[in-house]
């Protein structure tokens, strides 16, 4: 049977609403031991848009959510949008402070919350005026029917939001450029940092992904992404649009368990960063026998994966198709990505362009690089944010004459394929030369006992700025930090040689599993090498 079109509009709701009056049973939203069809989502997004329309919700308005990958997430973020409001989803990890400085910058006056969190937010702000309470209705299986929202007022009376009347609000019609999602990131500087992304930014992306995923609507992806990550949120768009599901997982602290739902729950597609993957093949190994014939694709992004891993990944995964990409908070989740066929001629690239976005490798005054010339790389496309809430300084730095910084450096081949070689704003300057960490912790890489590695600058005396590495081992206290400090002198000029290495049980990671090289560098700094 043909897929039909999607449908028309801007926004995530009104694809959900439409879907839901066309194939009303079609399974939409998943949990462990729990589906919703699209009509069953599409009442309670009404319902929920109707309390908090009741409570002063309204276009323009800025709504936070802090809640973990549960069914009552996107359905309250689609509540929010389905009133022309902004949804500021946060990762509600981040502590007191992160989470006041969120509130301070958009002075929202709402948010939906988690019920062991109450206490927490109502003390975060003296200007609320609804908190809205998430309670999960089997609390000794939290990922289970959790759909209950209390009144508008902290740690009130708990209610069912499943058999709330879906009331007929209208549903708003937003322009393109209005703010559909603040994003938040930590910044350079580790305060956090706003990303706007408009509903034509957040249409644009989702129409190009689904276009080269080939989605329709007998995808289902299984997601174990924080919704707060733009990687995580971007599978929740794409399969709303194309009218398949998506199955949250937050079992992946035992990741046999969500390799085999991926079968159980028929996923055609799975999506990791790099930590993923490399959890997936130290604690799982071979998955011929796990995976099932329904997965399709993999996809990659939030970093570079070590070559052996993306081998691992294609091998262990296959036949199903593994794309590498690459993107970027700033570009509502995607810029490039590198084709299946691609991989064994154009190994180690990002690929190209995503469909409607243009890439290019440019020199410090602008101008295009000629091929294998190293320079930043910027894009431009209709799905760039049009810059960071309240910081018209950074999103003057970002945004250049239409074309978004994207602050990684690389180079582009004859045929257009990017290859990145690090990030500009972490170049160390070692004796006087430019160093990119990333060369460095590739040579660490391939010393068959290192499982990660990441390479920080800090303060030197003598220097001003000294390289240390910071490893994991695969077989711990097998390798001294002296061997592979020679190790390193077979490939790298004596100036790129680390001044110490440190051994770590784990490198820390932030929420969305990516590698946090700012605590990292505080740690060192606090506890220098000798």
């Amino acid at each position: 049977m043909q897929t039909p079109p999607p449908p028309s509009g801007l926004s995530l709701p009104t694809w959900v609403l439409a879907h839901a009056d066309k194939t009303p049973t079609s399974p939409c939203l998943g949990v462990p031991g729990v589906w919703l069809s699209y009509a069953e989502v599409a009442k309670r997004i009404q319902a929920l848009a109707a309390d908090l329309a009741q409570h002063g919700v309204g276009p323009g308005d800025f709504v936070l959510v802090a809640l973990p990958n549960m069914l009552a997430t996107p359905i309250a973020s689609m509540a929010i949008q389905y009133l022309g409001a902004c949804s500021v989803e946060l990762n509600r990890e981040w502590g007191a402070l992160a989470l006041r400085e969120v509130a301070r910058q958009t002075q929202a006056k709402h948010a939906i919350v988690l019920g062991k969190d109450a206490r927490l937010w109502g003390q975060l702000a003296h200007a609320w005026q609804n908190l809205w309470v998430v309670h999960p209705s089997a609390p000794h299986k939290p990922m289970h029917e959790a759909l209950c929202f209390s009144s508008p007022t902290w740690l009130s009376e708990e209610g069912k939001l499943a058999h709330m009347p879906a009331t007929q609000l209208p549903l708003f019609s937003p322009s393109p450029q209005s703010p559909a999602l603040l994003v938040y990131t930590s910044g350079s500087t580790g305060e956090p940092r706003g990303v706007i992304q408009t509903f034509q930014n957040i249409f644009a992306n989702t129409e190009s992904i689904c276009q080269y995923l080939e989605l329709g609507s007998a995808a289902r992806i299984l997601s174990i992404l924080p919704l707060y990550y733009c990687y995580g949120k971007s599978l929740l768009q794409t399969h709303m649009r194309v009218g398949g599901s998506i199955f949250f997982d937050n079992r992946f602290l035992y990741p046999r368990l969500v390799i085999q739902a991926l079968g159980e729950e028929n996923c055609t597609g799975f999506a990791g960063v790099p930590l993923t993957f490399e959890l997936l093949q130290r604690q799982v190994g071979d998955l011929k026998n796990l995976l099932s014939p329904s997965l399709r694709y993999v996809t990659q992004a939030g970093g570079a994966m070590r070559p052996a891993t993306i081998e691992w990944v294609r091998h262990n995964f296959a036949p199903a198709r593994l794309y590498v990409m690459y993107g970027q908070t700033e570009a509502t989740a995607r810029l490039s990505f590198l084709p299946p066929e691609c991989a064994q001629a154009k190994a180690g690239s990002i690929g190209r362009g995503i469909p409607g976005v243009e890439l290019q490798v440019v020199d410090d005054e602008g101008k295009r690089c000629a091929p294998g010339t190293e320079g930043e790389l910027v894009a431009r496309g209709e799905n760039i944010s049009p810059g960071y809430f309240k910081d018209e300084e950074a999103t003057r730095e970002m945004l250049k004459n239409g074309w978004l910084h994207t602050g990684d450096l690389g180079h582009a081949d004859s045929e257009g394929f990017i290859f990145i070689c690090g990030r500009a704003k972490e170049f160390l300057k070692l004796s006087g030369h430019r160093v990119s960490p990333a060369e460095i912790e590739n040579v660490l890489l391939a010393h068959p006992n290192v499982a990660e590695a990441a390479v920080v600058g800090v303060p030197d005396a003598l220097e001003g700025e000294c390289a240390v590495a910071c490893v994991v081992l695969k077989a711990p206290l097998q390798t001294s930090s002296e061997e592979l400090r020679k190790f390193c002198y077979e490939c790298l000029p004596a100036f790129k040689i680390p001044k110490c290495i440190v051994e770590y049980e784990a490198l820390p990671k932030n929420g969305a599993g990516k590698l946090d090289k700012p605590l990292l560098k505080q740690k060192l700094e606090r506890k220098p090498c000798s």
